[in-house]
Formats: C-alpha cells, structure tokens, sequence
C-alpha cells in the first residue's frame, strides 16, 4: 500500500483533514446551503442505503464531510454557523443548476434525530420548510442489528439478551435529563436503546406534533431493498425532485450476525405486537414484517 493510501485510511489523518475542511466551511458558513431535507431515522433501517442511494440524483448535493452532522441532537452546542459549514457552497448549488436546469437540493442522515427528545423542536425551529425522512424495518431485526452495530463500534459489551435486559435501567430517566440538561450528552441513550427505538409510532406521533404529516415520509426498508424503484420514486416526489433516471440501488453497511434463537424472536415479536398494530393504523397500510412474520432478512444495515 502507497504512503498516500495508508493515510487516507488513517482515522487521525482524516480527522485531522476534516478539520481544516469543516475550519474552512465556517470562515464561509454564511454563503452556504441549509438542509431542504433530513433522514432522521431509524437507526439500522437503511438509512445509508437511502443517502448513497440519493446521492446520485444530480440535483441532490451531500453533506460535505459526512453522512450524519449530529448537530441537532448531540453537537447543538456549536452553533448554526457551524451546522451550515458542513454543506455545499450556495455558488456550487447555481453552477449545478445552470447545467442540468434543476435547483439542488442539500442534505444530510443522522438517524438519532428521530429518537432524540429535542432534536425534532431543534429541526424545526432552525430550520422550518425542511422535510424530514424516516426509514423503518422490522423492530425485531433492528435490535438484532443495533446491537451488533454497537458492539463492533466499542458502545456495547454485552451479549444482546443481557443488553436487552439492562436497557430499562440504563435508559431510566435518561430522556429527561436530556430535556433538563439541554447540552447533556447520554452514552446509552443514543447507543443502547434497542426496544425503545423500535416502538416507531412513538417516534413518528412524537414528530408529527412538530412537522405535520405533509412534512413527513415514512420508507419501509424492506421494501426499498426488494422493488426500489417505486419507494424512490417515492421519495423523490416527496422532496420535489424529477426523476432523471434510476441510480444503482445498493445495500450498505452490513454486518454479519448469528441467528437469533427462536424463542428470544418470538418474545421480541410478542413485545413489538401492539406498536406495530398502532403503527398499522397511523399509517393507514399494512408493514412488510407484520404481513410476512417469520420472512427472513437479509444482513443487517
């Protein structure tokens, strides 16, 4: 491997690189585009497979640095000017424009925002004509899939039965000092919640009291990964964009697991019953997991 290739891959180097670039966007923050649209949930229900997927639409133009700015949820400390630094320049939006005679768009995806207690307020004050995105799949599969995302990441060491019997207490009165402490950042709220954040009406009734519906869209993942082209389509009539043609849909950021034993799937099942038939009804459709209990999946996202 070439000295250049070792450092790209270096975290310390592209931290170091990000950086200067984000040092760069805030001496220009002012001149810089805000979000038109958010991916705010839910964790490990596609929402990479939606950025990538969307990133490459040519009106759609990415957070400059990285896929989620977490500034909503656990860096709101910093200020706008430095929310504002990590997307395109207003120019690079024009110059896009004058080719292709569509006006871009800009985004990002950090999926906390949907399960964060004030993230949605947040959103919604700093921003308030952006439309928000919510990515769902089945509740059982996303806490099997959580669970092995944070155990590779470091957030989590124990075996998913023993996490799953913990999250009570850990998560005991961790949203509302959150809500207390507005700069307060929570290690297990964001990172070990594995039935709270699956309990998606809670979440969508939560963010409909803010946004209204007509600023929400709802994507069942498992049916953007098996007939794509109309979820995207979807979508892009959602956030007001043509379809230009249809990108290469990929899925992203899997991590292989075991089987779940089959009794812990059922109890998981029995638990998300009730949410999932509340979450039936203010969708007014039926969810692909409920139609189809027992369907495997592919890895997790």
């Amino acid at each position: 491997m070439t000295l250049t290739a070792t450092l790209r891959r270096s975290p310390a180097v592209k931290r170091a690189v990000q950086a200067v670039t984000r040092g760069a966007g805030l001496a220009t923050s002012r001149w810089r585009m805000t979000p038109d649209f958010l991916i705010v949930g839910g964790q490990r229900c596609g929402t990479t497979s939606m950025y990538l997927t969307l990133s490459q639409h040519p009106a759609v133009l990415k957070a400059v640095h990285h896929k989620g700015v977490h500034y909503f949820d656990t860096d709101y400390d910093h200020g706008m000017a430095w929310y504002r630094a990590h997307f395109p320049l207003e120019r690079t939006a024009a110059a896009v424009e004058r080719r292709i005679g569509v006006r871009p768009v800009t985004f990002e995806s950090s999926p906390y925002y949907g399960f964060h207690p004030l993230a949605a307020e947040r959103i919604d004050r700093d921003l308030p004509a952006v439309k928000v995105i919510v990515l769902l799949r089945d509740p059982v599969e996303r806490a099997y899939s959580a669970h092995a995302h944070e155990l590779a990441r470091g957030f989590e060491d124990q075996d998913f039965e023993t996490a799953l019997a913990l999250e009570d207490s850990r998560l005991a009165g961790e949203a509302e000092r959150l809500v207390r402490e507005p700069h307060y950042v929570s290690h297990a709220h964001q990172h070990q919640g594995y039935l709270q954040r699956g309990r998606y009406v809670d979440h969508l009734e939560r963010l409909e009291k803010v946004f209204g519906r007509d600023r929400m869209h709802v994507v069942d993942s498992h049916r953007f990964f098996t007939d794509p082209k109309p979820v995207y389509d979807g979508v892009l009539e959602f956030i007001g964009l043509p379809n230009t043609g249809y990108p290469v849909f990929e899925q992203h950021n899997a991590r292989p697991r075991s089987p779940m034993p089959a009794e812990l799937r059922e109890r998981l099942e029995t638990h998300f019953e009730p949410y999932d038939e509340r979450l039936v009804s203010w969708l007014g459709h039926p969810v692909s997991w409920r139609a189809s209990v027992g369907r495997s999946e592919p890895l997790s996202r």
